[in-house]
């Protein structure tokens, strides 16, 4: 009877130390393999970048990555597996937008993650100017133009000469020659003055002899 205890005894300690072995082994395995599949996802935004770095995620498994810029996509859904490093540029903004990260792990949607972040408006490095705070210089009065003769022309004039004044015709009325002064009764009064002047004489002569007789 005591023998039997004894055996029974042994056979449960035999049984609880297999177990303990395979547990720890077990406890072992999931230890070593839990950082192979630590699922760390990584990822920044700036102003004008978007960074993603994904890393031990499942090496056998397919999982998806996608980025959205305002609900647009910046990285449409892209399938890596174990790990997936990438830069985006941002488009021009004049706002703040937000970006989007969506990753669908393949070994269990506990490994998924959906998270939004906001990219800032870029600023120009390049300061503006300051207002000047000296007053404007006035400005000069512009000078008066100068009106000058117009010089002298080398090129002979082609204006018409000066119309000489017309001279009087000599042609009279009816085709014939003009009168310059002599006429057909130009004897007539000649002849008409030379008694005149006889008979002066003669009225002269006769009052000097009646004078004469009278002494």
């Amino acid at each position: 009877m005591e023998e039997s205890v004894t055996d029974t005894r042994r056979t449960w300690r035999r049984t609880g130390a297999f177990i303990a072995v395979a547990s720890a082994g077990a406890l072992g395995v999931g230890l070593s393999a839990a950082p192979a599949f630590a699922h760390t996802p990584v990822w920044s935004v700036t102003c004008d970048q978007v960074s993603v770095d994904l890393t031990a995620y499942s090496p056998n498994e397919d999982n998806t990555v996608t980025i959205t810029v305002d609900g647009k996509d910046l990285l449409p859904a892209k399938t890596f597996r174990k790990e997936f490093h990438d830069r985006l540029e941002l488009p021009a903004h004049d706002k703040e937008v937000t970006v989007r990260l969506i990753i669908e792990a393949g070994d269990g949607d506990q490994f998924s993650r959906d998270e939004t972040k906001t990219a800032p408006v870029c600023e120009d490095d390049t300061p503006s100017p300051s207002p000047s705070t000296t007053p404007p210089s006035p400005t000069p009065p512009s000078p008066t133009p100068s009106v000058s003769s117009p010089a002298p022309s080398d090129t002979p004039s082609t204006s018409a000469p000066a119309t000489p004044p017309a001279e009087p015709s000599t042609s009279a009325p009816g085709g014939g020659l003009a009168e310059t002064g002599g006429s057909s009764a130009t004897p007539l009064i000649a002849g008409a003055a030379t008694l005149v002047i006889l008979a002066g004489g003669g009225i002269m002569w006769a009052a000097r002899k009646r004078r004469s007789a009278q002494h």
